[in-house]
């Protein structure tokens, strides 16, 4: 899908004559020219409606959030807190779905002084999934704060320090989720396929071969799958560390449990992220990793809910 209308496009081709036309549309693009030459109609309505499943799908969700929050707003059954809240969910929804289609964009452009298969921008991939998270984020938060009782634990200097401990490592969970979309993008799972050691050295030498220095974080496959992998270590020791922690402190049984699916998940996307490598990404085991990163997310997030300060 080339083309972006919100209520056009909502409908797929139905004629030969439709898709022959949608196809020659495909077919003026970079990405058919270097990448999907040979390509057969047949195959072009696979991804077609690959792409047309991502875009109903967002649709999708911006009514299930803008329908009903108009609706509990038109009947009073909102607090003055939680308008706010809403409108900015809401307002997130509608930036995620423009800065998808800037997303598709740059994957549309001619690039003629570039020799690399055509992508979209690893950077607005980035950007795209960290405003995804950042929905979500949100969106299970509030939900969280309103569905489960909050627990009155005393203040002790104990419990502050689990609490910030608890915050690092989310913000540490949510960064190596984002790093996550530059090794997708510059398909970076694909330089160094083993583990631990990137090929037979643990700091491979083309960590820093582009110029000025700052590019090769967020431009170089392999310094972003070292990173990538460092990230995902250190997330994995604060979220041990966090664990045992939480041991020291008598907690609520629903806080505890919390604090152990953390760390089984953590583990169990380690698991995932060295088999997804091992393997050379094939794409249900990478799809499976990256949404046991939104799992550990998730959790890491509800453990956060349970440790919340009690206002006065």
């Amino acid at each position: 899908m080339v083309d972006w209308h919100l209520i056009k496009e909502m409908k797929p081709p139905t004629s030969q004559e439709e898709w022959e036309a949608e196809f020659q549309k495909y077919q003026q693009f970079p990405e058919f020219k270097i990448l999907n030459h040979d390509m057969t109609l047949a195959e072009f309505k696979f991804i077609w409606y690959m792409e047309y499943s991502h875009r109903m799908w967002g649709r999708l969700v911006g009514l299930t959030y803008i329908l009903p929050a108009a609706y509990f707003w038109r009947k009073g059954w909102l607090t003055h807190g939680l308008k706010g809240r809403v409108l900015a969910l809401c307002g997130l929804v509608c930036f995620q779905g423009l800065l998808g289609w800037y997303m598709v964009k740059s994957g549309l452009a001619e690039k003629p002084d570039s020799h690399d298969i055509p992508r979209v921008s690893q950077y607005r991939l980035a950007a795209h999934l960290g405003s995804a998270l950042v929905l979500y984020c949100a969106s299970l938060w509030t939900s969280l704060s309103l569905l489960l009782p909050q627990h009155k634990l005393p203040e002790t200097r104990q419990l502050l320090r689990l609490r910030r401990f608890a915050h690092g490592t989310a913000g540490l969970v949510f960064l190596t989720a984002l790093s996550g979309a530059f090794v997708a993008g510059l398909d970076a799972g694909l330089v160094y396929n083993s583990f631990p050691k990137m090929g037979e050295s643990w700091i491979p030498e083309d960590l820093f071969t582009f110029s000025p220095l700052l590019r090769n974080v967020f431009e170089n496959p392999t310094m972003v799958q070292f990173d990538h992998r460092i990230l995902g270590i250190t997330s994995v020791a604060a979220i041990t560390a966090l664990y045992f922690l939480s041991r020291r402190i008598p907690l609520p049984r629903r806080t505890k449990i919390a604090a152990v699916t953390l760390l089984a998940l953590a583990y169990t996307q380690v698991g995932l992220g060295i088999s997804t490598l091992l393997m050379y990404v094939p794409t249900p085991l990478a799809a499976t990793h990256q949404s046991g990163s939104l799992a550990v997310l998730s959790v890491a997030l509800w453990l956060m809910n349970e440790l919340r300060r009690v206002p006065k």
